[in-house]
């Protein structure tokens, strides 16, 4: 049991002050995305790595692929808030009528 809280520190410490900074730097994220909730995401995400597989991950790539998570965590709930008038432009801008 102390291993795995061992590591879930080691992930926390690695992917908290990258969170930090993307936030810091997008107001994207900091208007759609809970700050919290994407650290524990990415940290059960991340959790699946062994150590060595993440030790293996460069702090470039792992900011590289965090950022693109929270992208797509951004803007995956953008259609739910378009009106139907706006789904209809959407709609027929995908289908390039």
């Amino acid at each position: 049991m102390q291993e795995i809280s061992s590591q879930r520190d080691v992930l926390i410490a690695q992917i908290l002050p990258i969170v930090e900074k993307l936030f810091q730097d997008n107001n994207l994220y900091q208007l759609k995305l809970d700050k919290q909730e994407m650290i524990e995401m990415l940290v059960n995400m991340f959790g699946q790595f062994t150590p060595e597989e993440m030790k293996a991950i460069t702090e470039h790539e792992l900011t590289r692929r965090i950022r693109k998570i929270l992208t797509l965590e951004a803007v995956s709930g953008t259609l739910n808030e378009l009106t139907p008038e706006q789904i209809a432009i959407f709609d027929a801008a995908v289908e390039g009528k």
